[in-house]
């Protein structure tokens, strides 16, 4: 089984893909899109993060996506961008018939801590030994991709 994890951003979005075979699971690619507000208008935006998407479903042909759901207290703004990019990296997986998964922040650090209350650091380093990576990746986007990917993979067992 191979699961892309996106942790959505209009700044930054983070992805990882793991692959699951029998009780190992091995990063097969983690990254980020980077997309800039002072050279590109908000659609242009939104078009790279969805062509790079399509393209790592294209290349990596996950069975399953798994997405963090949006959560916000105070930014609106910041809200809706999220919100927009949500919507074209789902399209994305639609046009391809990858099923999407959405997790809270607290599934998933249930998931890879066991404590709903983990903090950004404890989760990053989780990440870096569940995976076996050398170090923890960067930036935190990532660490959030591959956590949301690894997720799901421990709710499907």
């Amino acid at each position: 089984m191979i699961v892309m994890g996106v942790d959505p951003g209009l700044a930054i979005t983070g992805y990882g893909i793991l692959e699951k075979n029998g009780n190992r699971v091995v990063s097969l690619a983690y990254d980020s899109i980077v997309t800039s507000a002072k050279t590109m208008t908000p659609a242009e935006r939104l078009e790279m993060i969805h062509m790079r998407i399509g393209e790592l479903l294209d290349g990596y042909r996950p069975s399953h996506m798994a997405i963090e759901k949006l959560f916000f207290s105070r930014n609106v703004t910041s809200a809706m961008g999220v919100s927009e990019v949500r919507g074209v990296i789902i399209l994305a997986a639609q046009q391809r018939g990858i099923p999407v998964s959405e997790y809270t922040p607290t599934q998933v650090k249930m998931a890879i801590t066991g404590s709903g209350k983990a903090d950004k650091l404890q989760m990053q380093e989780m990440i870096r030994r569940l995976l076996g990576l050398s170090e923890i990746p960067k930036p935190d986007d990532v660490a959030d991709g591959l956590s949301v990917a690894l997720c799901h993979i421990h709710v499907v067992r």
